[in-house]
């Protein structure tokens, strides 16, 4: 059985955010911004399908997808960029790989008691991010 990540998760700590923002070009004010905002997230999974909002006062995103199954994403709210996602499991990580026209693009995310990591990468940049089950 797969990890539960159902739940409201907030932000506790972020480091080099901006730096995957400049990685995506996005434009300096816009990078400064989201830099000090604080995340929420929700997520519901049922089994391998999930749902997840990304909550801020600044923008929010939403995506719904299946593990193992590739879909098309528009990462509207971020860099508005059309990508090939695939979300898999490794062990109780979930590990996402984007294709598109910047290399090395993703996210892994993965629990430690009621902690969410997440890791986002772009390029040679990642953020670290954890937030605490709400």
């Amino acid at each position: 059985m797969p990890a539960d990540y159902n739940g409201r998760w907030e932000m506790v700590s972020s480091k080099s955010f901006e730096d995957v923002l400049k990685a995506l070009d996005i434009d300096f004010a816009t990078r400064k911004i989201a830099s000090h905002l604080h995340q929420s997230k929700v997520i519901v999974q049922n089994g391998d399908k999930f749902e997840t909002k990304t909550l801020s006062t600044f923008s929010n995103y939403e995506v719904d997808f299946t593990v193992g199954e590739e879909f098309d994403e528009q990462t509207k709210g971020l860099d508005n960029r059309k990508v090939k996602t695939l979300v898999n499991w490794d062990g109780d990580k979930l590990v996402c790989v984007q294709k598109g026209e910047k290399e090395n693009r993703g996210w892994k995310q993965w629990l430690d008691g009621d902690l969410l990591h997440l890791e986002i990468m772009v390029l040679d940049k990642v953020c670290q991010q954890v937030f605490k089950r709400a």
